[in-house]
């Protein structure tokens, strides 16, 4: 059974990583881990902006009942 090439797609143009430089291989690792942290941090961004509109809604409500009571 032949073992699956691992390849890296740069520019459209596939490349096998067993054939890069040491330095080539290790930018690959740079951009995996900044694409996972990117990754990461967009989860955060979507938890806060829940929160935000949340605060929001409650700032609205209370807005509401403060005018009504006037």
């Amino acid at each position: 059974m032949d073992e699956e090439k691992k390849t890296w797609t740069i520019n459209d143009k596939e490349y096998d990583i067993d054939d890069l430089s040491d330095t080539a291989k290790s930018q690959i690792v740079n951009i995996q881990v900044v694409d996972g942290e990117i990754a990461r941090l967009n989860q955060q961004l979507a938890i806060m902006q829940t929160a935000r509109n949340a605060y929001g809604k409650a700032l609205g409500t209370e807005i509401t009942e403060i005018t009504e009571k006037h």
